[in-house]
């Protein structure tokens, strides 16, 4: 951890940021992190990626690799029909399962499912996700399932895979409020907790309407609806004490702009304010809530 920022300002809890390629070069963004004083990061593991040279540059710099965030784009393949496509994402969440282990992160979160269409989860994927989880338990690390569409699909496994030492969840507090339409994903899961996304969200659009993933803004905190004491309280109820982890976008999503101001503000700038309602949070400072404009 960062040992200049070890006491958070009197909250003795790290805070850890993912970090984009979006944001621009790796290096870049991992030495800023420091800088700013976030004690880990985690970052989304492609084939292009090289997260090991970026863990070892984090660790010359003191922060800790919270997890490695999976690629969801074939999450969906992994319940259906096709054994080719099927296996297919079975071998990458095995990849990323290695690089995970390989650097020394402790978490490979993953989506149990992609896409808005209702569909029932189905005893091939429990199967095919079985694999998964044998290879972490084998390599000593967890797999943490997030809250995201489909939950029923993040239901199925969590209740199948209840006894298995690898498998756990993975609270996004912005995807509850859209995705999940305000449903306490806690209630449910807060006994499995491994980490969390936190970040803040407006809502769904449209409440009769679809859910879409133009609605997962990611913003920063109290910027936002999410009701942080509440969130606070319910880590406290299922006795989570592991890093408070953010997952916060800085761009907008398609015809939206609300994440424009982050976008237009210098990175560094911009993980300093991120740090400092990090730090109103892991301190329950409420009175330091920053003003809506």
């Amino acid at each position: 951890m960062n040992k200049s920022d070890e006491t958070l300002s009197g909250a003795a809890r790290p805070l850890c940021l993912g970090i984009s390629k979006d944001w621009g070069p790796w290096d870049a963004s991992i030495d800023t992190l420091a800088e700013t004083g976030w004690n880990g990061w985690f970052a989304v593991w492609r084939e292009d990626v090289d997260l090991n040279a970026l863990a070892r540059r984090g660790a010359a710099l003191g922060l800790a690799v919270q997890s490695v965030h999976a690629p969801w784009g074939k999450a969906a393949d992994l319940w259906g029909d096709d054994e080719a496509k099927g296996d297919d994402a079975v071998a990458e969440l095995k990849k990323c399962l290695g690089v995970t282990a390989d650097i020394g992160a402790p978490i490979m979160v993953a989506h149990a499912w992609i896409g808005f269409k209702p569909t029932e989860p189905t005893d091939t994927g429990l199967l095919r996700f079985a694999r998964v989880a044998d290879e972490a338990e084998r390599l000593g690390v967890k797999v943490a399932l997030e809250n995201t569409e489909g939950e029923e699909h993040l239901d199925a496994l969590l209740e199948h895979f209840s006894e298995h030492p690898a498998v756990g969840f993975c609270w996004d507090t912005g995807h509850e409020l859209c995705y999940n339409r305000s449903r306490d994903m806690m209630a449910s899961h807060g006994a499995r907790l491994l980490g969390t996304h936190l970040n803040d969200n407006l809502g769904i659009t449209d409440p009769s309407g679809p859910t879409t993933w133009h609605d997962d803004l990611h913003l920063l905190p109290f910027d936002g609806i999410a009701d942080w004491p509440g969130i606070m309280e319910r880590l406290e109820r299922h006795a989570f004490t592991g890093p408070l982890t953010f997952e916060l976008n800085r761009s907008s999503k398609p015809n939206r702009h609300e994440n424009d101001a982050y976008a237009a503000t210098p990175l560094k700038d911009w993980m300093e304010e991120a740090i400092a309602r990090a730090r109103i949070i892991a301190r329950r400072a409420w009175a330091e809530v920053p003003r809506q404009k």
